[in-house]
């Protein structure tokens, strides 16, 4: 028993060691990390050595691809894999991540590789004193009756301290003051609060407010403080009475004060405050009758008159006013009003008839309006004088009694002035003198006295050639200062003859807006200049007119190319001509001289002459503008005796245009010299020197057989022999060649000192050739570079260099015939120059008008060049696409409905460029069309008809109705305007023109 007891204590006390041995390795894997920074550190502040904590060294750590892992939360510390610090990364506070823990730790964890182990490390965040105590409110007000007993207890709000342990909240301090003192309390979780204990009695009227600083410090070093300001305010209670500031309150007023007018204000202050300081005012035991004709207001105090006052009726008023607060107590005082005796009747305008509109071509002394002047008085109060601006075309002339007629007294113009507003005073003969006035609102009619006015006095426009038909070419524009239909402005063209032509079937314009459109394609080369007349004519009857000047000049396009005058073309041929050059001709002889025109004009007719081909490249040169084929060298021996020359013609327009012309030179001093050479024929009477001909001939030609033979052979074995050392030198034959002896021609090298005169360069083409025929190079390749030159065209590698013919390069005397082709992929997509176009388009365009849009632009060439062009369908506009004089395609946008701005004011496209290459590559812009507003919309009323019921008396300038029109158009050309036309009723006044209201209303307002 007692060894299966011990047994079983040796196995308890194994696994008892196990267990901790786990555990230890478990803390050496996971806890083995431990630090303690404080807060508020700054980015790449010193953590810990990670490195030497872990026992690893730094190259083991940077190998095993030590980091942090990554929770996705914020990454408070970072391991420098250069150093093994552990630093941090961004600001950490304590407060924003353990508020309110006594204890902070960050977990870091760290993961290796090869093999992967995982080490966990503790961050301890230690609190500073960054944080004072803060009150929840700057200021805090506390109410306190003046009745409340000394000892009572107030508790006030506690200030909040983030920082922990002593850096957070100890104490709090109070202000100094005889009527209150501070005791701090110290709840059961440890908490201080601050309570207020009165002293002794409050006074309000002593003193009503009182003023204390409530202060929260910490025990941090150095200590923070926080602070808060007590309102304490006194409460009141009734203790006082009202009191009047005046025992007795004397006033005069006029009889002729306004109902509603203020005769005085009575005031009486209370010591009190609150609801018993409200006191309230009230009349105290005066006559019914006084109470009607005047009444006081309960609160201000106010006595206002509440009927008319009539001096002759009563003269003087006692009345006996009483204050009273909300707790009962009151007091009294008399007022004494007295009533002046005043002119107080103003002269009476009643308006008899009026008669508006007027027309503008009135004769003078016409009745525009009768009114009779009233003033009740009697005396000099009742004589009045009425009288108007003198600076108006109306006089008042007096009929009888106190009638006055309204006659104009000048010439009217509703140009100048389309209605006046006369005033209309009148004054009595009182002291001081009343008066009174009205207005009369008359209108001027128009009558058609102005002819449409046009904004210049002449227009003039610029239009390419070329262009679409239906092109807009400008917009004249003309104005008519009259009014309704006399103003509408109609425009036509007059007529005239273009080229025998009629004008109108060149041009048109808009009868409504005065656009003018192009009709026809112009060519510049036929038509140069277009002058017209422009008519503006108004709806008057008779309708009045006037002309405008217009001048379209046509601008030239480049759409012409240069036309070779000489040499003259040969039948069937292309551009051809013989000339003669002695053989004996210095450098910079005349030997031909190639002339060409153009039809364009300016740049485009600008003619440049470039030798593009030539039988001896350096023996001829051309004038680059003049022409002119002179000799550049003296002929030698070999040259031949002909001489084809290829001469280019080419404009400077854009693109250029250009025309050739070949030249055959033959090099002899004689016409003679000329025909044997090229092998006349003999005489027609010497048959026997034909036969020695012949004879001369075979035995010429056996010999030149045999010596070809021994030349070939002569030159096989030269060849072979140059070829050994060649290739036993371990370099081609360019490998001399300096850098400086050639030239990048569209990535292909060409030798500097050779003509390149058989170069074919084609833009259009997926090849691009450059040929340097036999004979063309005027210089060898030197043996050896020289030592201030650049490095080898060639490749230092042993190897063959053969041209397309097979010849192996074997000597520096040897011409050599390359072809390099570049062939193009489709690396490049079409591109807008531009994210978005914008356009606007006018409404009133008619459908088929186009609209030219930017081309795209494709650096490659070929089948991977531009192709198509696609637009998103909409039902308004369609896709175009024409193919410019120089091959490109341009895209023009078709109106192929009419628009309407008031349905949909805009619309948004996408125009793509689709190129021709495997796989297709596109681009893509925003067409962005704005719908350009016409005046296509009249004013509509909100209803048809308009009803208003008014009282009679009714006082001037009062809202009678409002009528309300809506235009579907925008701009100025939705704006409304508003006038009568005609009056309602010819029995009585029309009713006056009223004012126009903030929301573009028409307010009808009663007749002054």
């Amino acid at each position: 028993m007692w060894a299966r007891e011990r047994l079983w204590c040796r196995r308890g006390r194994g696994r008892a060691l196990l267990w901790c041995a786990l555990v230890a390795a478990w803390e050496l894997a996971w806890g083995q990390l431990r630090y303690s920074v404080p807060e508020e550190l700054q980015k790449g502040s010193f953590v810990g050595d990670v490195a030497k904590d872990l026992g690893l060294e730094l190259a083991a750590l940077r190998h095993r691809g030590a980091r942090i892992v990554d929770k996705g939360r914020r990454q408070y510390f970072t391991l420098n894999l250069e150093n093994g610090h552990l630093s941090v990364n961004e600001r950490v506070d304590r407060e924003e991540i353990c508020s309110g823990v006594a204890k902070c730790v960050l977990n870091v964890e760290i993961l290796v590789k090869s093999p992967v182990k995982l080490y966990r490390g503790e961050v301890e965040i230690q609190d500073i004193n960054d944080n004072s105590p803060v009150f929840p409110e700057r200021n805090n007000v506390l109410e306190i009756s003046e009745q409340t007993a000394p000892g009572t207890h107030f508790p006030l709000e506690k200030a909040e301290d983030a920082d922990v342990g002593l850096n957070s909240l100890q104490n709090y301090e109070c202000s100094h003051s005889s009527y209150f003192t501070l005791n701090v309390r110290t709840g059961a979780d440890g908490v201080k609060y601050p309570v207020l204990i009165l002293q002794k009695s409050l006074d309000r009227e002593e003193q009503a407010v009182h003023n204390l600083i409530l202060t929260a410090t910490d025990g941090g070093s150095p200590v923070k403080s926080g602070s808060t300001g007590i309102h304490v305010i006194v409460l009141d209670g009734n203790d006082n009475a009202p009191a009047f500031t005046q025992p007795v309150y004397e006033v005069t007023v006029r009889e002729d004060v306004a109902v509603g007018s203020q005769v005085l204000r009575v005031t009486a202050t209370d010591r009190d405050e609150g609801q018993n300081a409200e006191v309230r005012y009230s009349f105290h035991k005066v006559p019914e009758k006084f109470e009607r004709t005047f009444h006081l207001d309960p609160d201000s105090g106010e006595i206002t008159v509440t009927e008319r006052l009539d001096f002759e009726g009563k003269a003087f008023y006692e009345l006996d006013v009483q204050a009273r607060d909300a707790g009962g107590l009151s007091s009294h005082s008399k007022v004494l009003i007295t009533v002046a005796d005043v002119n107080n009747h103003v002269p009476e305008i009643v308006i008899t008839s009026v008669f508006s509109p007027i027309p503008e071509d009135a004769p003078l002394g016409t009745v525009i309006a009768i009114f009779n002047v009233q003033d009740r008085d009697s005396g000099a109060n009742g004589e009045v004088r009425c009288s108007i601006v003198k600076s108006l075309p109306f006089r008042l002339e007096r009929t009888f009694d106190n009638y006055y007629s309204l006659v104009t007294d000048g010439e009217l113009d509703r140009e100048e002035v389309p209605e006046y507003n006369v005033t209309v005073r009148a004054t009595d003969a009182g002291s001081p003198a009343l008066w009174s006035s009205a207005v009369l609102p008359l209108r001027v009619l128009d009558v058609n006295d102005n002819a449409p006015v046009f904004a210049e006095a002449r227009y003039s426009a610029w239009l390419p050639e070329n262009n679409a038909k239906g092109a807009l070419v400008l917009t004249v524009r003309a104005a008519d200062a009259d009014w309704g239909q006399n103003a509408r402005v109609r425009y036509r063209l007059c007529e005239a003859q273009v080229r025998g032509a009629p004008l109108s079937s060149y041009v048109s314009v808009h009868a409504e807006t005065g656009a003018l459109y192009a009709l026809r394609s112009f060519d510049y080369e036929e038509v140069r200049e277009v002058g017209l007349w422009v008519r503006a004519e108004d709806g008057g009857a008779p309708a009045l007119s006037s002309n405008v000047s217009v001048r379209l000049f046509i601008v030239d396009e480049n759409d012409n190319a240069p036309q070779v005058l000489y040499p003259p073309a040969a039948p069937g041929a292309g551009w051809t001509g013989v000339e003669l050059a002695p053989r004996s001709a210095e450098p910079g002889a005349l030997v031909a001289k190639v002339v060409a025109v153009d039809a364009d004009s300016g740049q485009n007719a600008w003619l440049s002459y470039e030798l593009a081909k030539a039988t001896e490249p350096g023996l001829f040169r051309v004038g680059l503008h003049s022409g002119e084929v002179r000799t550049a060298r003296l002929p030698l021996a070999r040259d031949a005796l002909r001489q084809s020359l290829l001469v280019v013609v080419k404009d400077h327009g854009q693109p250029a245009l250009s025309a050739t012309a070949t030249l055959t030179v033959v090099l002899a001093e004689s016409v003679a010299e000329l025909l044997a050479d090229l092998g006349g024929a003999a005489a027609p009477g010497e048959p026997g020197g034909s036969l020695t001909r012949w004879l001369v001939v075979a035995v010429a030609a056996v010999c030149c057989l045999f010596l070809a033979f021994l030349l070939a052979l002569l030159a096989l074995r030269l060849r072979r022999w140059r070829r050994s050392r060649l290739l036993a030198a371990g370099s081609g034959a360019l490998r001399a060649v300096p850098a400086s002896h050639f030239v990048g021609i569209d990535g292909v090298r060409a030798f500097l000192h050779s003509y390149s005169h058989d170069v074919s360069l084609t833009a259009d083409s997926r090849k691009s050739q450059l040929r340097c025929p036999a004979g063309s190079c005027s210089d060898t390749l030197p043996a050896a570079p020289p030592p201030d030159k650049g490095a080898p065209l060639l490749p230092e590698e042993p190897s063959t260099a053969r041209g397309d013919s097979g010849d192996a390069l074997l000597s520096p005397l040897n011409d050599f015939h390359v072809d390099v082709a570049i062939q193009d992929i489709n690396d490049n997509s079409p591109v807008f120059s531009k994210a978005a176009l914008d356009l606007e388009i006018g409404e009133l365009i008619l459908p088929g008008a186009r609209f030219p849009l930017e081309m795209a632009q494709d650096p490659d060439v070929g089948s991977n060049l531009l192709l198509s062009y696609q637009l998103t369908q909409n039902p308004s506009f369609s896709l175009a696409v024409t193919e410019t004089p120089s091959g490109k395609r341009q895209p023009e946008l078709v109106l192929a409905a009419a628009l309407d701005r008031e349905k949909q004011s805009s619309f948004q496209m996408v125009l793509t460029a689709v190129d021709g290459g495997a796989p297709a590559r596109s681009g893509t812009v925003q067409l962005r069309i704005s719908v350009a507003d016409a005046n296509d919309n009249a004013p509509v009323f909100s209803k048809s008809a308009y009803e208003a019921r008014v009282r009679e008396k009714l006082p001037a300038g009062s809202l009678v109705l409002q009528v309300r029109g809506t235009d579907a158009d925008a701009g100025s050309n939705g704006r409304v305007s508003y006038a009568f036309i005609r009056p309602f009723c010819a029995e009585k006044p029309p009713p006056c023109a009223g004012r126009r209201s903030r929301d573009s209303a028409k307010a009808l307002c009663a007749p002054r």
